[in-house]
């Protein structure tokens, strides 16, 4: 298929492709996935170490530890975010530092602080969820999708 679209290129625009391939700098994909993974590990570990925090702390059962657990991780990044330390931490992990709900928290409070100059209410308040608004409707909906198998299987007796 990409083979038929360079045919059908005039040699001026072969010749720029061939040249800018060259020219291209090779990504280290492997050195980049390993990074990925251990930031992102290491946001989970310190994820999993917040939950047993709460759980022996404050009582909370493995399932209950959840939630306060996410909102701290959130609250967390939001702060490094502010202070501009979670964005080196981005740029060294890439999507290692964004997949966790760290990324979340990042997306919101990024969109924030670059629209502050326009305002609390219609910069803040209005571009804040921007990038994010799409992880929640994408949360959202597909909570709704397994609710409504759960409940399909559950009517049918298969759970």
């Amino acid at each position: 298929m990409a083979d038929n679209k360079k045919k059908n290129l005039p040699p001026e625009a072969q010749r720029y492709q061939a040249m800018q391939k060259k020219q291209e700098t090779k990504r280290p994909v492997f050195k980049n996935c390993i990074k990925a993974f251990l930031i992102g590990g290491l946001i989970c570990l310190i994820g999993q170490f917040i939950s047993m925090f709460y759980i022996y702390y404050f009582d909370f059962t493995e399932q209950t530890a959840g939630n306060p657990t996410t909102a701290t991780l959130i609250f967390i990044t939001m702060l490094l975010t502010g202070f501009g330390i979670y964005d080196r931490i981005g740029q060294f992990a890439g999507a290692g530092a964004a997949v966790p709900v760290t990324g979340f928290g990042n997306s919101v409070i990024s969109a924030a602080i670059e629209h502050r100059p326009e305002g609390f209410v219609l910069g803040v308040g209005g571009n804040m969820f921007k990038l994010a608004g799409s992880v929640i409707a994408i949360g959202v909906f597909s909570a709704f999708i397994i609710a409504l198998i759960k409940t399909i299987l559950i009517q049918w007796g298969w759970l």
